[in-house]
């Protein structure tokens, strides 16, 4: 496709059509419109639409289309391989659309799509529910929902996902068009996992569910006792119950509020999380503690929200990020030995996270969505982050290596909102059985592939 039109005349009119502004490279504001959560993508649009409803996004596809642009599509900008920009062409950016409205009787909210997750927890938290998101509040909602989504309460109540209950689509025709089982099943079912593939999401439709008040947080180790910790983690894991959830985590201790003694120590850890009564956590983290003698802890009683929040702080956006994933089923002693072998961090925001995904996910048959590794019992994150540019190729090595040597342990596909752009095979093994179906779906819905400025699948010839 080009990568801009050339006629101003054009431009200017398609400008006037718009609520929301069109931002070219001349302008002022260019450079932060441009500026997404990854530092390390540099890329210039030619156009950029800011969206202030429905009727801009429309106008913009339609702009895009007629005029064979490379188009990408913006919500919060945490993609890793920076597949919300685009160079050249046009970015639609739904960052201004952000009406959260939460029905209390049916548990509900109709999200519109520039969200953080941090603006449905505001607006849900205050009706003391709340539905499955990740845990970083900043990340926006469209990426997270479309890739699959996963977070603290994914075993209790699945992947978002499995919560979500309807979504208004602009298809590459300029059609909206409402996807649910009822509406558009078949785009429905496409678009639980399967990306930006199939047309721009404006609003998403979400299930809630009563939470208000978790009992979460760290409990560390040293480094050394990495691998009793996680031959215990395995098998305690599937056994736990669903109101528990704990992410594994090796880590670097930052400064404050960590003891100072401990400031910089690496260490293995988990991140809890649970859904039951106070007074039940340490019967629940107990066995942990009788592992190894932990070096830190705090468990505490707090408002899911500030959960959601806990890490914003440490991974503002404006860091330099390098991440790979894959699905996890077993974690074998082989590969638990590779764990240890790299978890000195090469930065002190770098880590490796393994997120459990079992329980209600695998209530969930592997055909009923396009999310496919319904038995996988972990999605596996190792990330490199540092804020100097100067570090992007120590922390992308440590990263590419780490992952190389747990791929032979691993399955073959890999979380998309994990994935930086690894080509057509790797897209192909992350969804499996369900590759074929998906491309039937592409071929009825944007036959021309307009929408390919993301972990691409090709539409069915």
């Amino acid at each position: 496709m080009a990568t801009a039109p050339t006629d101003d005349a054009e431009i200017e009119r398609f400008a006037g059509t718009l609520r929301g502004e069109l931002i070219r490279p001349d302008d002022p504001t260019f450079d932060d419109a441009r500026t997404i959560y990854n530092a390390m993508i540099d890329k210039r649009p030619e156009l950029i639409v800011t969206c202030a409803n429905v009727a801009d996004v429309i106008g913009a596809v339609e702009f895009g289309r007629e005029n064979d642009l490379d188009t990408a599509i913006r919500s919060g900008g945490h993609n890793g391989p920076g597949l919300s920009l685009v160079d050249g062409g046009l970015v639609i950016d739904l960052s201004e659309m952000t009406s959260v409205r939460v029905d209390p009787e049916s548990e509900t909210a109709r999200v519109e799509a520039g969200c953080t997750w941090g603006d449905v927890d505001h607006a849900t938290h205050a009706f003391g529910l709340a539905t499955v998101s990740g845990v970083i509040s900043t990340t926006g909602v469209g990426g997270l929902t479309l890739g699959g989504g996963h977070g603290y309460l994914t075993r209790k109540h699945g992947l978002t996902i499995d919560n979500l209950v309807s979504a208004d689509v602009v298809l590459a025709d300029g059609r909206l068009v409402r996807a649910s089982e009822d509406e558009s099943p078949d785009l429905f079912w496409a678009l639980r996992g399967g990306g930006g593939n199939f047309g721009v999401v404006t609003s998403f439709e979400f299930a809630l569910h009563p939470v208000e008040t978790v009992v979460a947080g760290p409990m560390f180790w040293r480094i050394d006792d990495l691998e009793s910790v996680m031959r215990w983690y395995r098998e305690w894991l599937p056994q736990a119950p669903e109101d528990v959830y704990a992410f594994y985590m090796t880590a670097e201790i930052p400064g404050d509020p960590f003891p100072e003694a401990l400031h910089g120590e690496n260490v293995c850890g988990l991140m809890w999380c649970y859904l039951g009564p106070e007074d039940r956590i340490d019967e629940v983290v107990q066995p942990a503690r009788n592992v190894a003698e932990p070096v830190f802890e705090h468990i505490e009683s707090i408002p899911y929200p500030a959960l959601q929040r806990m890490f914003d702080d440490l991974y503002p956006p404006g860091d330099q990020w390098y991440w790979k994933g894959d699905f996890v089923r077993d974690l074998s002693d082989d590969a638990i030995a590779e764990h240890r072998r790299f978890a000195e961090v090469p930065t002190p925001k770098s880590s490796m996270h393994l997120y459990p995904i079992d329980g209600a996910v695998h209530r969930v048959a592997p055909d009923e969505t396009a999310w496919n590794y319904r038995d996988a019992n972990w999605s596996m994150v190792i990330v490199g982050v540092d804020p100097d540019p100067a570090n992007r190729e120590k922390l992308t090595e440590w990263t590419r290596d780490y992952w190389q040597a747990l791929h032979e342990h691993s399955a073959e596909g890999a979380y998309v909102n994990f994935m930086m752009d690894e080509g057509a095979d790797r897209i192909r093994a992350t969804y499996g059985d369900n590759y074929e179906r998906l491309q039937e779906v592409k071929a009825k819905y944007d036959p021309d592939n307009f929408f390919h400025v993301n972990q691409n699948v090709e539409p069915a010839a």
